[in-house]
Order: structure tokens, then sequence, then C-alpha cells
């Protein structure tokens, strides 16, 4: 697994969701509205973009790096795309690294014909499956975990599509929303935690398929309901749906940082709207960790909703004291933190004005690296503030995910290194709090969090994974065996 990668995104220090997808059956202009959900979806994924279309003869893709926008917004590439099934993909790499032979859809010629394949998630075990599929024979083209499933599909005794799938399914473990386009019509599924989202949408005769609703929104498409945990959806060309749950029957783990970060403000996810979710996490957190102060203040533009819910539940003024320029690209990282600096300084401005003699109260959504975090602390000092405090509207990010989110290896997440305390005197804020993660849950709408059984995969915060890691666990005893002598090595 790559747990780093080249680009900081447009706020230099934050988790980033890995990739999002969309797919459209039975719809006219498939690959347009397709174009135009990934367009709504680019917040989950800005290093590459790919569709795959289906005429009902012939499956054809187009993928390049970069935006949705750079590679899909003329007639000329749409209409390189005909067809009344399209499927598309955003990404950022984790699992497998960039480049175009990376980029999803993955499409191959199967015994029953094309099968082609947008997923967000990580398989946690696709690094053993690979190796025994390779040893039985099979012949690799990406580096991508989303190529083990094609090839357990491939190799899948069942008689049909169906059920190679169900079979391939099966044997992963991890983290899986996926879209699937076949001859017979499209597949949508979740794995049996619901670790990942997947939304299902209606317009005119079309069913369409999304990470998240904000994309039905864009292409003027009703919302229908969320493909649930272990569901397995097919719709034919003639319009049935079937809807299938062959892995029994588990307690759902949803990512629940969708609600603090990944999701647009805009998406309901879990049946919450998103952006009342985290104006009611910074509610939660106004209440837990208090401060006098004369202004809040959010980190743009992920801070905002929690700040707004800060500082009507603190009475204390909501003010932009941080301005943010939205024409800076993604920053490549610097060896130097004067550089790092810069990149930050050319993103965010103070708004000195307002700022200068204020005690301010700052919320963020996350502290990763905690590198911005400092950065904008000694911002509002130099633009004169009298006291910065800093709110967190998430427990400390301790953990890193193995669920399809770029997270960095753990020992570079400052708060795995280092109590709330030590934290503070990092960033060199006033005082520092997180939201408590039973706040969290009840902001989100649960009862407090239940140990024994979480309504949420929420292992980031607190190191609880809710499945088997092996690819990791093998990783480690390797590192384990060659930490010793030869000859102590049984």
């Amino acid at each position: 697994m790559n747990l780093t990668h080249p680009f900081l995104d447009e706020d230099g220090d934050k988790l980033r969701e890995e990739c999002g997808v969309f797919g459209a059956v039975n719809a006219t202009d498939a690959s347009a509205v397709t174009a135009l959900g990934l367009h709504a979806l680019q917040h989950r994924g800005q290093e590459a973009a790919g569709i795959t279309s289906f005429d009902g003869a012939e499956f054809y893709t187009r993928r390049g790096l970069g935006h949705v926008a750079e590679n899909f917004s003329s007639q000329e590439a749409i209409a390189e795309l005909p067809g009344m099934m399209a499927a598309g993909h955003v990404r950022y790499s984790t699992t497998g690294g960039s480049g175009l032979r990376n980029i999803q859809p993955l499409y191959a010629d199967l015994a029953s014909g094309g099968f082609a394949v947008a997923h967000n998630g990580n398989i946690s075990n696709a690094g053993m499956l690979r190796e025994d599929l390779v040893r039985r024979g099979s012949i690799f083209q990406s580096t991508s975990d989303t190529e083990v499933i094609i090839h357990l599909v491939a190799t899948s005794r069942y008689p049909t599509i169906m059920d190679r799938l169900i079979d391939a399914l099966r044997l992963l473990e991890g983290a899986y929303a996926l879209i699937v386009m076949t001859p017979e019509g499209m597949i949508a599924c979740r794995d049996p935690l619901g670790i990942r989202p997947l939304q299902m949408g209606r317009i005119g005769d079309a069913t369409l398929f999304a990470s998240e609703t904000v994309a039905f929104d864009v292409v003027g498409a009703e919302f229908v309901r969320q493909v649930e945990p272990g569901e397995v959806i097919k719709v034919d060309f003639d319009g049935n749906v079937d809807s299938l749950h062959p892995f029994g029957n588990h307690s759902a783990r949803p990512c629940i940082f969708e609600h603090v970060y990944f999701s647009r403000p805009d998406s309901v996810f879990d049946g919450r709207s998103i952006y009342a979710a985290r104006k009611a996490i910074g509610a939660e957190l106004a209440r837990e960790t208090p401060v006098e102060a004369d202004l809040v203040i959010p980190v743009p533009d992920s801070g905002v909703p929690a700040a707004i819910g800060y500082a009507q539940e603190a009475g204390i003024p909501f003010e932009l004291g941080i301005i943010r320029s939205h024409y800076v690209g993604r920053t490549f990282i610097q060896p130097s933190d004067g550089a790092r600096h810069a990149g930050v300084k050319r993103k965010h401005n103070a708004n000195r004005a307002l700022v200068e003699g204020k005690r301010i109260v700052l919320i963020d959504d996350s502290i990763v690296r905690g590198t911005t975090s400092l950065q904008i602390v000694e911002m509002m000092r130099e633009a004169g503030a009298t006291e910065v405090h800093f709110r967190v509207a998430s427990p400390p990010t301790a953990h890193s995910c193995f669920y399809g989110v770029d997270t960095p290896e753990r020992s570079k997440l400052l708060a795995a290194r280092m109590d709330v305390e030590p934290m503070r005197e990092f960033i060199r804020a006033d005082s520092l709090a997180f939201v408590s993660i039973d706040g969290l849950y009840r902001a989100v709408g649960e009862k407090p969090r239940d140990a024994a059984c979480p309504q949420f995969c929420d292992a980031c915060f607190t190191g609880d994974y809710p499945t088997s890691l092996t690819d990791l666990a093998r990783r480690d005893d390797k590192q384990q065996q060659l930490s010793f002598p030869p000859e102590q090595v049984a």
C-alpha cells in the first residue's frame, strides 16, 4: 500500500478521499451525464479521471491525468464515448500509485464479454490475492488493487457474471463501493460493512449511482436511496432492477470521516445533511471546550460549517478572518519548511483589519501532520491576534487508514506522536482541543460510541479497525523477520 503521495491537497495538510465513482445506465446521454456527475465529485480525486461507455456492442474508454474538465469538457471527448451506459471515476492514488495504467475504470475482455469496474475503497488483502493469482498464471496490467477483482471474476467457475462477481467479492477484505459494467447491464455494490459510500438515483428512465448525492443534484436527477452495506444491485437494459444481499447480516460501519470532511457539505450521507452534521459538530465542540474570545474564525473552506455551529453555540461572532485564494493549484511538496510555508501563504491570508487586537478561536476539521496548523497560527499572530485558540471538529487522528484514504504513515501523524498538550506547543496555540469521539457521534445523530459494536468506522481516531488487515500483517511479519539475524529466524 502506498501511504504517501507527491502532492499536498489544496489545504496543504489534509486527509484525502481516494476517489469518487459515478454510473448511468439506460441514459440517452450516459457519457455526458457521467462527466457532469464526476465534475460534482471532483473534490474526491483530482489526480486523474476516466469514463468507460457501452453502446450495446462495444466498450469505449477515455482516461487522462488531471481534472474532469481537462479531459471531458469538449463535445469531441464525449462523442468518443457513445452508448446508453457509462461509468466514471476520479481518483487520488493510494494503493498502486499514479500513472495512466492505474486510471479507472479498469477494463478487460473476459470469456463472457467486456467487463469494466470503477472502485472507491481499498482491498486490504489485495497483495496476498495478487500473489496467489500470479502463481496461478494471471498477468496483471496495472499495480492497482482494483485489478485483483477483475482476475478473481475471470477465474471464478460460476456460470453467470453476477455469480462470478459475488464469488470474487467473498474473497475480498477491506472496503469497496463498485460500479461494474457488463454486456448485460450495470452492477453496483458496497462491502458488507458499508465503509465507503454509494448512492442510487434516477433521471427519467435512467438509473444512476454515485459516491455522493450532490452528483444527482448537479445532473438534475432524483435521489432514490443509498446502496445498502453488502447489497448488490443489477440494472439491465430493460430497466429491471434486482437487489441481492449475498453476504449475510453485518453491523454497518460507514466511514465517519465522510461527515467530518470528505463529502461535500451539500451532500446527504446516511440520511443526514453533511452541512447540518458539521454545524452540529461545531456546537458539540463549543459545549465541550468553551473559551473566552472575540471572534470565531474558520480555516477555509472545510472548517466553515463547524465554525458556524461553534459560534452560534458559544455566542461569539463568526468572521472570515482568513481569506483563501481559489486560484492556487496543487502544491508540490518541497524539501524545505520555508517552501511549504510559502505554499500556505499563497493559499491563505490573514484578514488583518479584522484580526488585529482580537482573541480568536480557529476552527478546522482535523490536524494531520500539524504543519499547516502551525503556519495558520503563526499567520494569525503576525496579523496581530492577541490570543489564538485552536479547536478541531474531529478527535485526534492518531492512526492510518487502510480503506481508501490517502493517509500518511502513522509515524507522520502528529497525534500518533504527541498528546494534546505537546501538540498545542507544536502548533504554538494558546489552547488546543478536539471534539470527543462521543461528541462526534452525538453530532451525527447517534448515541455515544458503543465500544463493543461501534456504529461507524472510526479507526483513524480509535485504532479499532473493522476488518482484518492481512497485507499489513504480512508486511509487519516480514519486517520483523528482517530485524533478526538469519540464524534466529525459524
